[in-house]
């Protein structure tokens, strides 16, 4: 999911540098935010899992960080403030961030009949 300012800075972004990807930084260099970039611009292996798509672009993350977080709900935001520096939306003065909540049993029970995540690319 994406807040309404999430999806409209992924559509200035979109218009500015084409087709886009996120991955959930892990916590290293940038911190651990979602890290927006042009298509192909990070390799995606069998070690990410596909969590969907967010304004039309595919979100990932590391299979590890999803076993650690499969049971909260993400909600991608955005802030003010300077993102990761390798990330897009660093010049534009603000920065996503990843909001999150836990299941409840009930959305808990329904995702365990739910089909789980892609792997890889």
């Amino acid at each position: 999911m994406a807040s309404p300012a999430a999806l409209a800075l992924i559509g200035r972004l979109i218009a500015r540098h084409g087709p886009l990807m996120f991955h959930q930084s892990g916590g290293c260099c940038d911190g651990s935010s979602p890290m927006c970039y042009p298509i192909g611009e990070l390799l995606v292996g069998n070690s990410d899992v596909r969590l969907g798509d967010i304004g039309g672009c595919p979100f990932y993350m590391s299979a590890a960080q999803f076993d650690y977080w499969k049971h909260t709900q993400l909600l991608i935001d955005v802030v003010p403030g300077r993102g990761g520096m390798f990330s897009l939306e660093g010049p534009e003065g603000l920065r996503f961030l990843t909001r999150s909540r836990a299941f409840s049993d009930a959305e808990l029970a329904a995702l365990e009949d739910a089909e789980p995540p892609a792997r890889g690319p």
